[in-house]
C-alpha cells in the first residue's frame, strides 16, 4: 500500500474496522535524505497528512505516531538532556520531515480534537531491521565478510534501544499513555560509530584493521543525541536489555537468518549516489 494514497488509507480503515493507529511509516535513511529529500517530504509530511486526515474521517480512538530523537537536534556532552518540551532544532532534511509531520499531528489534536501520541525514541537495533541502519549495516556486511564503513573520524555517538524494550514501550504508552502527550523513549548507553565498529568486528572474530574503513562524512552529522525519558519511566517503563546482550542476540538472529530474510540485500550495504535537483528553468545554483 501508498501511505500518501488517500483511497487506499481510506480503504484500509474502513474494511479492517480499525480504531488505533501506530504510525511508523516513514522513509528514515538520513543520507538518503541528503540525495532524495523531496521524497522524505512526500512520505513523511504528506503520508502523515494523509493518515491524520483518514483517521479523522474514520474516528480513530488513538493515533500513536513514532517520531525521532533528531528532531531535536544536535546535543552537546556537557548540555542537559533533551525533554519533551525542548525546542525542536532539525538539522537535516530527514529530521525536518518528522518534525513537520509532528506539527501536524499537534494541529489535527488542537483543531480537530484527533486523540493523537507522539513519541521521540533514540537509535533502535535488532532482529527484523532493514540493513540502512548502522548496526545492522554493520552486521550484514561483516556476515559477508565485508567492511564496517565509518564516517569521518567515527567519534559521532549514538544512544542505543533494543527492538523489544522500543515494542513495550509502545503498548505502555497505548494502554497508560495520555492522550496529546509527547512521551521520549530512551536509552542510558551510547558508544561512538567507531566503537560500534570495533565491537562488531570484535564479536565476529575479525582484525579490526582488515574490517574498518573511513570514509568522507556527509556535509553535516550531529555529534549526539539525548533525551530524558523521566516521563515514560513514571508510567512504569525503563529498558531491560543490556547492551551486550542485546548485541549477541541481534548478531545471532541474522546469522541464522543470512538466506531466509532479506536474501541477496547488498544493494543496502553500498553508498546512495546523490541525486540531482529536477531540471527546471527556475532553479538557479
Amino acid at each position: 500500500g501508498d501511505i500518501t494514497s488517500s483511497d487506499f488509507m481510506s480503504f484500509i480503515l474502513r474494511e479492517k474496522s480499525i480504531d488505533t493507529i501506530f504510525h511508523l511509516a516513514a522513509q528514515t535513511h538520513v543520507d538518503n535524505s541528503f540525495g532524495d529529500s523531496f521524497e522524505f517530504t512526500k512520505n513523511n509530511v504528506m503520508g502523515t497528512h494523509v493518515m491524520l486526515e483518514a483517521a479523522k474521517v474514520h474516528g480513530i480512538k488513538r493515533f500513536i505516531h513514532v517520531s525521532t530523537d533528531e528532531v531535536y537536534g544536535e546535543v552537546a556532552k556537557n548540555s542537559p538532556d533533551c525533554h519533551e518540551e525542548s525546542i525542536l532544532a532539525p538539522s537535516n532534511p530527514y529530521s525536518a520531515t518528522k518534525a513537520a509531520a509532528e506539527c501536524l499531528v499537534k494541529a489535527y489534536h488542537k483543531s480537530f480534537g484527533l486523540p493523537i501520541i507522539i513519541t521521540r525514541s533514540n537509535n533502535v537495533y535488532g532482529p527484523y531491521q532493514y540493513p540502512e541502519k548502522i548496526c545492522s549495516k554493520f552486521i550484514c556486511s561483516l556476515l559477508r565478510g565485508g567492511k564496517c564503513y565509518v564516517h569521518g573520524d567515527g567519534s559521532n555517538s549514538r544512544k542505543y534501544l533494543y527492538a523489544g524494550d522500543v515494542a513495550n514501550a509502545l503498548d505502555i504508552i497505548l494502554h497508560h499513555g495520555q492522550i496529546g502527550e509527547i512521551y521520549n523513549i530512551g536509552s542510558n548507553f551510547e558508544i561512538s560509530n567507531l566503537d560500534l565498529a570495533r565491537t562488531l568486528i570484535r564479536q565476529f572474530g575479525y582484525k579490526e584493521a582488515d574490517h574498518i574503513e573511513f570514509v568522507q562524512d556527509r556535509a553535516f552529522n550531529d555529534r549526539r543525541y539525548a533525551v530524558d525519558y523521566r516521563k515514560l519511566k513514571e508510567l512504569g517503563w525503563k529498558p531491560k536489555m543490556g547492551w551486550e546482550e542485546g548485541l549477541i542476540k541481534t548478531i545471532t538472529w541474522y546469522k541464522e537468518h543470512r538466506d531466509t530474510w532479506w536474501g541477496d540485500i547488498s544493494c543496502a550495504l553500498v553508498p546512495h549516489p546523490l541525486k540531482a535537483l529536477p531540471q527546471n528553468d527556475n532553479y538557479t545554483l
